[in-house]
């Protein structure tokens, strides 16, 4: 038993110095990898250790032309809703629903016997007043009655002068006439209806001209002026109509910053008061204006920056910003003409580090 245990121990030992030897004879004879391979941990530097090449413009005064356009509303140059001054009964409509009156026409009659009966008993009192005092002066000259018995009538007279003045302005509130020439709404009420001051019979508007209400930003309030040309269209209507501005707004919408801008335009009949209008004002006289490409403008959570090449460094300079277009944006300060302004490469470029650029106009 002994001597199969060393017999078997010799085994292995023989298995372990064979597989030994053939390590060995393998390891000389492979090849040795090459020596580029174990440097190919050593990345390059990136244009052999110089700085990223960027794109600049320069600066230059564009010129602007610039429209403005705004969201606004058909207005009725005049508009009123037509009501009673008194409570009455209709007894006269004198008009007919949608169609054009003149001014002055009549449109509504309410009942007015019982005030025609006022004035009429004032009418005679006033004369029986007249009478007496004609009489009192007669007897205030000989002595035959006191002055204070004649100015009592005389004030009496006058007083029936105001009564009869009052019962005629409310005879006039028995008729209700246009203020102005328009075309007249849907009538609410019929003959003989009781009605109110609060009733509204019917409307009236003056269509033709129309005006337009729109609102601008409040960085345009000293551009825009009175007699200024507006183009608009309407909503479902393909033509463009013309008017031109003649009133604004002499105060800023603090919620909005806009400026409420009405320009009067005529009406070839197709247009109406409520509809919605896309307006465009052509500026002009516009100064010159500083664009930059739009990429060369960094957003922040508070302010826009720029880098601009000083002295061969890059230099973030803030700046504020107007109107866009396709590729450019406008700067409205922070930049002067001749700034040297990058395009490209900003976001590895740090305040004060060195810059090399090509010129792009």
């Amino acid at each position: 038993m002994r001597n199969k245990t060393f017999r078997i121990v010799l085994l292995f030992l023989a298995l372990a110095l064979a597989g030994f030897l053939i390590y060995k004879l393998t390891a000389k004879s492979s090849p040795k990898e090459p020596e580029a391979a174990g440097g190919a941990a050593k990345a390059p530097t990136r244009g052999g250790g110089r700085g990223t090449l960027s794109d600049a413009y320069i600066v230059k005064p564009v010129k602007l032309d610039q429209a403005i356009e705004a969201s606004g509303t058909l207005q009725a140059n005049e508009e009123i809703e037509v009501k009673p001054e008194i409570s009455g009964r209709i007894t006269g409509l004198y008009f007919k629903e949608g169609t054009q009156v003149a001014k002055g026409a009549l449109l509504v009659k309410i009942y007015d016997e019982d005030l025609k009966a006022q004035l009429q008993k004032l009418q005679l009192q006033q004369q029986l007043a007249k009478t007496t005092l004609e009489r009192q002066e007669n007897l205030l000259k000989i002595n035959g009655i006191s002055r204070q018995d004649v100015d009592v009538t005389r004030n009496q007279v006058s007083a029936y002068d105001a009564d009869i003045a009052y019962t005629r302005t409310q005879l006039q509130k028995t008729e209700l006439r246009a203020p102005f020439s328009g075309r007249l709404g849907l009538r609410n009420v019929s003959l003989g209806a009781i009605v109110a001051p609060t009733t509204i019979i019917t409307t009236l508007q003056q269509i033709d001209p129309l005006k337009v209400d729109f609102s601008i930003p409040e960085k345009y309030r000293t551009i825009v002026k009175q007699g200024d040309a507006v183009m608009f269209r309407a909503a479902g209507d393909t033509n463009t109509f013309k008017g031109s501005i003649y009133a604004r707004d002499p105060q800023v919408d603090v919620a909005t910053r806009t400026i409420r801008i009405r320009a009067m335009v005529p009406n070839p009949g197709t247009l109406l008061p409520g509809t919605f209008a896309r307006v465009t004002i052509f500026l002009k006289d516009m100064p010159d204006a500083i664009m930059v490409p739009s990429q060369a403008v960094i957003p922040g959570t508070r302010d826009k920056t720029v880098i601009v090449a000083d002295s061969g460094k890059a230099k973030f300079v803030i700046v504020e910003t107007g109107i866009r277009d396709e590729n450019n944006v406008q700067i409205t300060s922070g930049l002067n003409i001749g700034d040297t302004v990058i395009t490209t490469g900003i976001m590895q470029l740090r305040a004060g580090m060195p810059i090399k650029y090509n010129k792009v106009q």
